[in-house]
């Protein structure tokens, strides 16, 4: 190994140690910064146009001996295309790295002068990355930029686990909410993300509940589905999307002397309004229309508050005919159905549902 190899080993290895320090006191994100500081190391290595093919394999198996698997071949190959995948979140490290690396997760740790130990401090932790090491390695894969990030932005404000991240992806979040949306909204879900500021930013086409565990070609009542549905209510909450808090299922009223029962009652915080929905099993009827509009009637006139927003109505159902809501709803109407399904759906599916419905709004937009 020359002596530039031995200064990136050096640099490395310095990096790794005064993170390992840091980590011992438990700074969560300190382990996506070191790794993002590694590739930026390697990088600059590459970028001075030398052959290192002579003790790049030296490097990676000295780092490995003497930090463990996670600084395989492969992991430092992760690290170099997340710093290039991210460059330019961080500004580049100047003075030393152990020092500087204390900064970047907040300032929450110091190196002490008189121990040589590291102490913490009080200021917040602020750092540009906010999840897992292991969720950005799965967010390389996504070939999309625009879907990297949204992914990105939904996993860091909702809190999601690798496990939920991947979940998401592979239902096709962003494609069934993008098909729920105009072209307009389609370019903020790249750039912030679901905003839910009116009701049909809620929505998505269609709602996926394959943790229900119900067979799509089993015979299920809609109280199965409905029982189903408590039982996961976690993930059921999840499906749904933002704000979403549960009330109560089969909530009674009484009209004119009849009983009515809504079958799943919950409150947005974000749209600060009731959202009532129904579960049908099978095609979707006027019959089932009306009963969601009078539902939601009387939501409003008797249940809200004055501060509140107007009720919000979603069927939940197997298939839907928009032509029929549009003729029995006007344009401005709270209620809307929306299908579901037991399985996940084929991803390039919903990937040319998507483009079919891009292009086809492009053409309507022209004529």
């Amino acid at each position: 190994m020359d002596a530039e190899g031995k200064q990136l080993l050096m640099q490395l290895q310095s990096l790794i140690r005064s993170s390992r320090q840091i980590a011992a006191r438990g700074v969560n994100s300190l382990q996506v910064i070191t790794n993002y500081e590694i590739g930026h190391l390697i990088v600059e290595h590459e970028q001075k146009g030398r052959k290192r093919a002579e003790y790049g394999k030296q490097i990676v198996k000295e780092l490995s001996l003497e930090f463990g698997k996670g600084f395989s071949k492969s992991n430092l190959e992760y690290m170099r295309r997340f710093f290039l995948e991210y460059r330019g979140r961080l500004p580049r490290i100047t003075q030393t790295l152990s020092g500087q690396l204390a900064e970047r997760v907040g300032k929450n740790y110091a190196l002490s002068k008189k121990s040589s130990s590291w102490q913490k401090i009080t200021s917040d932790a602020k750092t540009p990355f906010h999840l897992s090491w292991s969720q950005y390695v799965f967010l390389l894969g996504i070939a999309d930029d625009k879907q990297r990030q949204f992914y990105e932005i939904e996993a860091s404000e909702n809190n999601w686990s690798l496990r939920e991240l991947k979940r998401q992806y592979n239902s096709g979040l962003y494609e069934r909410l993008a098909l729920s949306r105009d072209k307009k909204k389609i370019k903020e879900l790249c750039l912030k993300g679901q905003l839910v500021e009116k009701p049909e930013d809620l929505l998505k086409e269609p709602y996926v509940l394959e943790f229900l565990g119900l067979d799509e070609k089993a015979v299920y009542s809609e109280r199965d589905l409905e029982s189903a549905i408590i039982d996961k209510l976690e993930h059921f909450l999840l499906e749904l999307g933002k704000g979403f808090l549960f009330e109560a299922r089969q909530k009674r009223f009484t009209f004119d002397a009849d009983h009515f029962f809504v079958d799943l009652v919950f409150y947005n915080r974000i749209l600060r309004c009731y959202v009532v929905i129904d579960l049908k099993i099978g095609r979707l009827t006027h019959q089932d229309l009306g009963q969601m509009q009078m539902y939601v009637n009387y939501f409003d006139r008797y249940i809200r508050m004055k501060d509140e927003n107007p009720t919000i109505g979603i069927i939940l159902c197997k298939m839907k005919n928009d032509a029929l809501v549009k003729l029995t709803f006007p344009k401005d109407t709270k209620v809307y159905p929306a299908r579901y399904q037991l399985y996940v759906p084929s991803k390039e599916k919903l990937r040319q549902m998507l483009l079919e419905w891009t292009q086809e709004t492009e053409v309507n937009e022209k004529g």
